[in-house]
């Protein structure tokens, strides 16, 4: 993985109470928070412990010795290599002291210098009023201003951590409990359950009221008066029993270790989970620090992960995906998409990419700039739009046909394709046809235009349909000036009357059908294999006969949708998309669903069948709810003018991270969630919807709920965000 990557988010369960009190009702006003950022310092050893001195300089500690590296060096730096090291640690005075196995070192004022009094390794340090101690299987000593004197008590040789707390005690997480040592050296052991959940203790700090709190087997045990009252366990979002350590940050937040990423606990009821390479170089959490600002040092088995933040805005969140979506995800002709990484997560391996969607993601691209454009009224996001249309545009045109369009282009010379030319063998194809009866062979999918400059790819998906009219629709309302309505209507005029003259089937240049683009009666009405897909494709082909109508007036629109509606019942098709067998329901079709009704809800003029499609979508709508999805919420605000489901989607707006690679995620490992199939039957889902900052990176035609997942070789496009993101502009809900 590339040095340094940075991966930004914020975490909402930091700053939901903050969220709730600025997103009102009716809006949300933009103002600074916190966002995340992950720096990556990989290392060839496991650091076992990490510290930062005040001019930024990194220090581990590691099997190998110890090292440090300056902020403008990209290499580790040996400063101990005789033997292994175990810890690092800054005192209240910034002196950095190191434990390794033959004593300890300091080092301050540049300089560093062995310090003398300890027995054999230490592998623990604690600051107190009195002086640093220093602790190992040999024993305990204190610092004196001059060497370590030993502190004669009796004490486990395991000790994993240790913490003084304000009245001088000393407290040590050990492998035999949690012992207390006072002023005195009277110790007192705490090892009983109602004392502690588990006597395998690794970490130990005091809270910002003056709660203990006792990290290990099984999860934190919050003391007070050597009393257990509070426990932290797999309910309250430890992904695992096994807690590593523990330490509390500057701002009072604590933060717990674990072998399956780091959990933060502004209180003891729910934490914010961080794991994955997204945030984590490994998601084994060995040590936690804090510099003065808040930032974190994590080590890891692979190095040494820093939790950073800085203040934004959504508007300057926007102005950073702007920024990466023109640099990495627009691709000539004007096509907005996702790029790929020849090196996983190196950004700068990337390289464009084709992709199947290319031409509803450029929809939903044109949308945005759309939404924009009447926000804002900047020169850029008109030019933008435009763009964006007139690739759509050049989709129908490279076929050289009446009316079927291309599903993606990309320059003649490109040798990379996604799902090339093929042949099937007799034998492959009987295999294809038993699996899926409509299957439809298509051995030609790249054809190139007669200019010789492109390549292009049929068959062509209903799903491509849906965005581009989405885009249209948008475009047509928002942006386009009298000439452009012309062009609009011409283009999908010429879609429509060959989606007419062939049925209501989207032919590709082989003359049949493609394979998902099939709105025919014949089909959806009297094919029992279309059966899975009536409801849906009806709905589909009213709102595109509709929104040609309502841009041209041209009755012949008008007469084909009310006789799919009047003889052949798509109306009273659409009516079952809200009672879908589970065994057809897959997720995108929810996001094709959302494309289609505003074109229903603002181009019907019936109120009869106005009403239809109203009471339609709010039936839907509240079946969606769950989703949180922020795209559905605003598209229901816009089709049905209301402001609802703000909360949760300022809240995706403010976690969503700003890293859009596309890093495996993985909940399954998980103990604090439960794998579950619904409300998809086929996928693997978790059964609490995660927030943004640990899915995987999002498009909307995939499922928010997926267990598992992710291609760290693909960096997604931002417009997943940027559409709602201006979509709530527009609507005033976001101001």
């Amino acid at each position: 993985m590339k040095f340094c990557i940075a991966c930004l988010s914020i975490v909402g369960c930091l700053l939901g109470s903050w969220i709730t009190s600025h997103a009102q009702n009716s809006h949300y006003s933009d103002s600074p928070f916190w966002q995340e950022t992950h720096e990556a310092h990989p290392t060839t050893d496991e650091v076992r412990s990490v510290g930062a001195t005040p001019d930024g300089t990194l220090w581990i500690a590691t099997p190998s010795g110890v090292f440090r590296k300056k902020p403008a060096q990209s290499a580790w730096e040996a400063i101990i290599s005789d033997g292994p090291a175990y810890t690092v640690f800054a005192d209240p005075s910034s002196t950095l002291w190191l434990g390794t196995w033959n004593g300890v070192y300091r080092y301050s004022n540049h300089k560093l210098e062995r310090v003398s009094g300890t027995d054999g390794p230490i592998s623990v340090f604690c600051a107190s009023p009195e002086g640093t101690y220093a602790i190992g299987p040999a024993g305990m000593w204190r610092f004196d201003g001059r060497s370590f004197v030993k502190k004669e008590v009796q004490i486990p040789r395991s000790v994993r951590a240790a913490h003084c707390d304000a009245k001088g005690d000393v407290w040590l997480a050990t492998d035999v409990g949690l012992y207390n040592i006072n002023k005195v050296g009277t110790i007192r052991v705490l090892k009983a359950k109602d004392e502690v959940m588990s006597g395998y203790i690794k970490g130990v700090a005091m809270d910002a009221q003056q709660q203990l709190w006792a990290a290990g087997l099984g999860g934190v045990s919050i003391l007070k008066n050597h009393k257990q009252v509070q426990a932290i366990t797999t309910q309250n979002n430890l992904p695992t029993v096994y807690v590593t350590c523990l330490n509390k940050a500057p701002d009072g937040t604590m933060w717990v270790g674990t072998e399956k990423g780091i959990v933060r606990y502004t209180n003891p009821s729910k934490g914010s989970l961080l794991f994955s390479q997204r945030w984590l170089l490994h998601d084994r959490i060995n040590a936690i620090s804090f510099d003065a600002a808040g930032n974190a040092y994590l080590a890891t088995p692979k190095g040494v992960s820093v939790i950073k933040k800085q203040q934004m805005t959504l508007a300057s969140k926007n102005d950073f995906f702007q920024d990466v979506l023109l640099k990495r995800h627009i691709r000539a002709p004007w096509i907005a998409g996702q790029c790929w990484l020849e090196k996983a997560g190196d950004l700068s391996s990337w390289k464009p990419e084709d992709d199947d969607n290319d031409g509803e993601y450029t929809g939903n691209y044109l949308a945005m700039e759309s939404f924009r454009y009447a926000t804002t009224h900047a020169p850029d996001a008109k030019e933008n739009a435009k763009k964006a249309f007139l690739f759509l545009q050049k989709l129908q045109q490279i076929t050289d046909t009446d009316g079927f369009f291309a599903r993606t282009i990309v320059p003649a010379d490109w040798t990379r394709l996604h799902d090339g030319n093929r042949q099937y063998t007799p034998q492959e194809l009987a295999d294809e046809l038993v699996k899926e009866p409509r299957f439809k062979p298509v051995e030609t999918r790249w054809h190139k235009s007669k200019d010789g400059q492109w390549l292009w790819k049929g068959d062509t998906s209903s799903d491509e349909m849906c965005g581009h009219f989405f885009g249209y629709f948008f475009y047509y309302e928002l942006v386009a000036d009298e000439a452009e309505k012309k062009t609009i209507r011409i283009h999908v005029t010429r879609i429509m009357d060959y989606l007419i003259k062939h049925n209501f089937n989207f032919v590709d240049i082989d003359g049949k059908a493609t394979r998902w683009s099939v709105w025919s009666p014949d089909q959806l009405n009297r094919d029992p294999e279309w059966a899975p897909d009536r409801a849906q494709n009806s709905m589909e082909m009213l709102g595109f006969l509709l929104f040609t109508y309502h841009i041209t007036q041209n009755p012949l629109y008008q007469q084909h949708y009310l006789r799919l509606i009047e003889k052949e019942h798509y109306l009273d098709n659409m009516a079952q998309v809200l009672h879908q067998n589970p065994a057809w329901f897959i997720y995108f079709d929810v996001v094709l669903q959302a494309y289609i009704y505003p074109i229903l809800l603002k181009c019907e003029k019936d109120p009869t069948r106005l009403a239809f499609y109203q009471k339609h979508m709010d039936d839907w709508f509240e079946k969606r709810k769950d989703d949180q999805n922020p795209l559905i919420n605003f598209i229901y605000c816009y089709a049905r003018n209301k402001q609802v489901e703000l909360k949760p989607s300022v809240d995706f707006l403010v976690d969503t991270p700003l890293d859009l690679i596309d890093w495996p995620i993985d909940h399954r490992q998980r103990e604090d969630i439960a794998i579950v199939r619904v409300p998809v039957l086929e996928d693997e889902q978790v059964n609490v919807l995660q927030p943004p900052s640990i899915r995987m990176t999002v498009r909307w035609d995939k499922n928010p709920w997926t267990a598992a997942g992710g291609d760290p070789h693909r960096e997604r496009e931002p417009v997943f965000w940027q559409l709602p993101y201006w979509m709530g502009r527009y609507l005033g809900m976001i101001r």
